[in-house]
C-alpha cells in the first residue's frame, strides 16, 4: 500500500517506527505522536469516522478497529483494503508489528523493531525476577477531585500484562476484563500496597499534590506508606512501540520505596 489511512493511535506509531510512515496519508484525531502526525489528515475516531473524507485521500489501506462494523461494511462497498486491529495483550504489540511490516513491505525493519522491545521487555522483567511484588492497583480514570467513579484495570489486558511484567501483583487480577468501575467499598477490601494512576494530561502546578492529598483519605496500605504514584504520561496507555518505556516508568513505580 501506498495510501495508508490509521485510525488507531498505537498503529499509527508502529507505521513509523518500521519506516511506513512516509505511505501514511490520514490518522485519526487523537493522533499525536510521532510529530509527523500533525502534517497528516484528520479523519476522525473510534466512534465518528469521517468515511468522505477518508475516501477522499484515495487510500489503499485503512487500519480500523475491531468494533468499527460500519466503517468496515463501507470500506467493503468501495472495494478499499483495510487492517482490522483490536488492543489485546502485550504479546500483541509485537506480533501487530511484524504483520504490518510484512503487509507495508517493511518486514526487516519490523521484525528490527520487534525485536528490540522483545529484548528491552525481557530486561525489566530479569530485573523484577525474586523480588516481592507487591500488591498493585492500576487506575485508568476517576472523577477530578475525589475518589469516585474509580476504572481500573482488570485482569486481562495490556495494562495488567505490563505490570506483571514490570514486577507488580494485579490486585484485580481475577476480574477477568481490561477494564472496570471499582465501588470504594471494594477499594478497601483489595487493600492495594501501591496505587498507580495512568493520566493522559499534563496538569498546572499543584494540582498534583491536590490529587495526591485525595488518595491519602483512602484507608488503605498505599496512602498509610505514600506508595501513590500519578503518572502524567499519554504514553503509558498507548500499546504501541513505545511499550519498553511503559515497563520501565511503571516498574520503577512499584518498587519505589515508602515514604
Amino acid at each position: 500500500p501506498k495510501r495508508i489511512v490509521s485510525l488507531i493511535p498505537a498503529v499509527t506509531e508502529m507505521l513509523f517506527v518500521i519506516g511506513a510512515g512516509d505511505q501514511v496519508v490520514g490518522v485519526s484525531s487523537f493522533d499525536t505522536y510521532p510529530a509527523d502526525v500533525e502534517t497528516r489528515q484528520k479523519v476522525g475516531g473510534l466512534f465518528d469516522p469521517n468515511f468522505e473524507r477518508i475516501l477522499a485521500l484515495r487510500p489503499d489501506l485503512v487500519v480500523t478497529y475491531g468494533s468499527q462494523d460500519e466503517l468496515t461494511t463501507r470500506l467493503k462497498t468501495a472495494n478499499i483494503p483495510w487492517f482490522s486491529y483490536r488492543h489485546g495483550g502485550l504479546a500483541d504489540v509485537t506480533s501487530t508489528i511484524r504483520t504490518l511490516g510484512v503487509q507495508t513491505g517493511h518486514a526487516d525493519q519490523a521484525n528490527i523493531v520487534a525485536t528490540q522491545i522483545e529484548t528491552e521487555l525481557a530486561a525489566i522483567k530479569a530485573r523484577a525476577t525474586g523480588k516481592a511484588r507487591p500488591r498493585t492497583l492500576i487506575v485508568i480514570g476517576r472523577e477530578d477531585g475525589s475518589l469516585r467513579g474509580l476504572f481500573v484495570s482488570g485482569g486481562v489486558g495490556f495494562l495488567h500484562d505490563l505490570l506483571v511484567l514490570a514486577g507488580g501483583e494485579n490486585v484485580m487480577a481475577d476480574v477477568p476484563r481490561e477494564g472496570l468501575q471499582l465501588s470504594s467499598e471494594q477499594l478497601l477490601v483489595r487493600a492495594p500496597e501501591v496505587v498507580i494512576e495512568l493520566r493522559g494530561q499534563n496538569w498546572p502546578v499543584g494540582r498534583r499534590a491536590e490529587e495526591l492529598a485525595v488518595w491519602r483519605q483512602a484507608r488503605i496500605p498505599a496512602s498509610r506508606s505514600g506508595r501513590i504514584h500519578i503518572l502524567n504520561d499519554p504514553s503509558l496507555m498507548i500499546p504501541g512501540p513505545r511499550v519498553g518505556h511503559a515497563a520501565r516508568t511503571i516498574a520503577d513505580a512499584v518498587f519505589l520505596p515508602a515514604r
